[in-house]
């Protein structure tokens, strides 16, 4: 999940009018996926009784980032410095989540990452050219934890959407404090050197596929691009930092962007080479903006740039193939080797934002940056669901939710954003979009990057002080097992805590 980026954005690109919409169902499909969210990083460390050499994933660049006494120290960094003990310890306790998400809530999906250092600590990896070449690299205790993984939720009837790369890198392909202290110097770069980071991240890819076809029929390539982007490369700050935390690097922050474009096309190959009946998708995280003065042109053609840049641009690139590097909303290219890796569309929604426009672009050489955010960066906003989606059905693509919820989810304040988020998707089901499923953020509360476990958006409350990591479900959970079960919102929910 990515709160509250200091660019992000979406005009109100519903592509129908709420007022002539078709009347949205009174029950979501049958066959619909009702499940919750989580990330490797985030919640597996923290076991009771697993040391935290086993439990923790020490070979990223994320470990690095959070545990690291300078990197902490700095205060451009932003880093909480709470110890990976604190979080919820699901790396041991994973069947007991998965029992309580199928037995009280009665959920069929589960969404997972798959932690990339974890299969392949050692820089050795590198070496391979051929998913068989990298066979011979992997750690097999940990693929055996993964087919276990796995293996438990199909055990229990929930279906697994895996994240091939959720914010993640090994250490050897990116040493983000190495980059952080010295972005032009440093060796191992990540994102920005694309001839390793590329054909690497497509092996690790097909190898995956290979490995956990038989378990694993969703996959999403990366998550959020745009997060790491941003808050890795052009505005980290106290709402996100990524490493390797350098600031308004323009012109590397948009070398990552078509970097990470080229990956996803060549992730979603290599799946396919090894799975062709996978459905296969990016996450990106979609926002709901509005101009700040919707009288004035200049705000409304910064919204529209916004929504381009932040929302279109990759969707563009990965679905029709449309390279626009200079972000200008004109492609001047269409690339065959990029186009139609897309099966379906990944959307996380958390936000809107109020847009202001300016005259001149924000980046002297990309003439579409005439934007700026304004005002809070966090305004929940269940009606921008509703919206998004409706963007994403632009490109005659399935839609998974694959990301929503609050970082405050106790008392009526979470309640009511769960039933308004529900009704924003039975609206937008009556708009027309082919939408799948919704998986709520998060299963249980989690290691939110650099905040720590300070921000709570569990379903169930897990206290990080208690060296057993109980779970204790929040009335969302309540709320959100009767909309499962139901498949419907029932009317004293939607009475209570509806619009």
């Amino acid at each position: 999940m990515y709160l509250a980026l200091a660019l992000a954005l979406a005009l109100s690109c519903s592509g129908k009018d709420a007022d002539t919409a078709a009347e949205a169902p009174a029950a979501f499909p049958d066959d619909f996926y009702w499940g919750a969210a989580t990330a490797g990083f985030q919640v597996e460390p923290g076991c009771p009784t697993i040391s935290a050499e086993v439990c923790e994933d020490r070979g990223s660049d994320w470990y690095q980032w959070v545990t690291d006494e300078a990197l902490i120290g700095e205060s451009a960094t932003h880093l909480a410095g709470e110890p990976l003990s604190a979080a919820p310890g699901h790396y041991e306790l994973y069947e007991e989540d998965i029992a309580r998400l199928k037995d009280e809530l009665g959920a069929n999906a589960l969404r997972v990452s798959i932690e990339w250092s974890r299969l392949f600590p050692d820089r050795a990896a590198e070496a391979a050219t051929t998913v068989d070449e990298l066979a011979a690299f992997v750690d097999p205790e940990a693929l055996a934890w993964y087919h276990a993984y796995f293996q438990a939720m199909r055990d229990q009837g929930i279906e697994p959407f895996v994240t091939l790369n959720h914010y993640t890198l090994p250490l050897w392909l990116h040493d983000g404090k190495a980059c952080y202290y010295d972005i032009d110097g440093c060796a191992d770069r990540g994102w920005l050197d694309g001839d390793r980071i590329i054909p690497a991240i497509a092996l690790y890819s097909g190898f995956c596929a290979r490995e956990f076809g038989g378990e694993v029929d969703w996959w999403m390539t990366l998550n959020e691009p745009f997060a790491v982007i941003l808050s890795g490369y052009l505005l980290p700050g106290e709402d996100r930092t990524n490493p390797p935390g350098v600031t308004l690097e323009v012109d590397y922050a948009f070398e990552v962007l078509w970097n990470m474009v080229e990956a996803h096309a060549r992730m979603y190959d290599a799946v396919h080479a090894e799975d062709p009946t996978a459905m296969v998708g990016l996450v990106p995280n979609l926002v709901a903006a509005y101009p700040e003065d919707e009288d004035d042109p200049i705000d409304v053609e910064g919204t529209a740039a916004l929504d381009y840049l932040y929302n279109r641009l990759m969707l563009n690139a990965t679905i029709r193939g449309e390279v626009d590097r200079d972000l200008d909303r004109v492609a001047e290219s269409t690339d065959a080797d990029l186009a139609g890796r897309m099966d379906f569309i990944g959307v996380n929604y958390y936000t809107r934002l109020t847009v202001m426009g300016l005259e001149a672009p924000l980046f002297a050489d990309y003439p579409g940056s005439t934007f700026y955010p304004v005002g809070s960066f966090w305004q929940n906003y269940p009606e921008g669901l509703r919206e998004v989606l409706n963007l994403a059905a632009e490109y005659e693509l399935p839609v998974v939710v694959t990301e929503n919820g609050t970082p405050d989810p106790d008392g009526e304040e979470g309640a009511q954003s769960l039933v308004r988020h529900a009704q924003a998707l039975r609206d937008a089901i009556g708009d027309g979009v082919d939408l799948r499923g919704y998986l709520y953020w998060s299963l249980v509360d989690n290691y939110e990057w650099n905040h720590g476990m300070s921000m709570t958006f569990g379903l169930y409350e897990v206290p990080p002080t208690d060296p057993e990591k109980p779970r204790s479900p929040r009335l969302v959970a309540d709320l959100y097992s009767q909309i499962v079960q139901a498949n419907a919102i029932p009317e004293d929910l939607e009475a209570e805590y509806g619009e």
